[in-house]
């Protein structure tokens, strides 16, 4: 009988640390989910070691992509906070940790030789694991096409991940990121290799794309490394941060409401 009292004054106990009763029966139609971008990464690195950093060190992600075999780990919910963008920006966003989701793909990242740097390709499979994954989380939080974004472009001055080999295209395919036109680019190439624009104008269109970026119109470091990211995801067979015909072609495009196709 002893056992008896003391099991129910543990479970009234229980009910009174609740705190106070909450009717949760109204809701209200102004809200919307805080994630607004999902960022992409690589781990520079292999699966056991991106898996003990991730769980174990000051850097996370609410998800890892293991690549042999393809495999999704989900390391933090999507309602809380992943460090994993750093120092970041992004149109009128910064700090973006705050805002996003952030998602590590199991890759090598780069590898410096004689001949050169050298990136490491993504299994197919992985990536279309990624895909699902992505489809879900844009379904969940209604993510715009624009706020999927790789590392390098909301830290272009930090980081180059996922780097030029991750396959965008792909992601456009399945409909979740915007691509640019090829017929409308080779034709905007065409007016801008007569004339290329000034840096100004680079400046400018990198700042309507997305980048944040103070508009100098000298081809600075900053400039560069905007162009170098932005020519990783758009024309990866050539990123050196040179503002060439093509490039220009290209953020026209993206920029002008010119329509885009897979």
């Amino acid at each position: 009988m002893r056992y008896l009292l003391s099991l129910l004054c543990l479970i009234l106990l229980g009910g009174c640390a609740g705190g106070p009763p909450i009717d949760r029966h109204f809701s209200s139609v102004s809200q919307d989910s805080r994630v607004r971008y999902v960022i992409l990464h690589y781990t520079d690195g292999d699966f056991p070691r991106a898996l003990s950093i991730l769980t174990k060190g000051e850097v996370s992600s609410h998800y890892l992509i293991e690549d042999h075999p393809p495999k999704i780990y989900q390391l933090v919910d999507e309602n809380r906070r992943a460090y994993h963008a750093g120092l970041s920006a992004w149109k009128n966003d910064a700090q973006l940790n705050f805002s996003s989701i952030g998602i590590e793909i199991v890759n090598p990242g780069y590898r410096d030789t004689p001949e050169g740097r050298v990136y490491f390709p993504y299994p197919p499979e992985q990536i279309s694991l990624l895909i699902e994954l992505l489809q879900q989380i844009v379904a969940r939080h209604h993510i715009s096409p624009d706020n999927i974004l790789g590392h390098n472009e909301i830290a272009p001055q930090r980081k180059v991940d996922p780097g030029p080999l991750f396959p965008w295209q792909r992601l456009a395919q399945a409909g979740l990121i915007r691509w640019p036109d090829p017929a409308a680019v080779a034709q905007r190439q065409q007016y801008f290799a007569e004339q290329l624009p000034d840096i100004a104008w680079f400046q400018q269109k990198l700042v309507e794309h997305g980048y944040v970026l103070p508009c100098s119109g000298q081809l600075d470091d900053a400039t560069r490394a905007m162009l170098i990211s932005f020519q990783m995801k758009y024309r990866p067979r050539q990123f050196d941060g040179t503002p060439d015909a093509e490039t220009a072609a290209i953020l026209d495009v993206l920029t002008s409401g010119t329509p885009t196709s897979p």
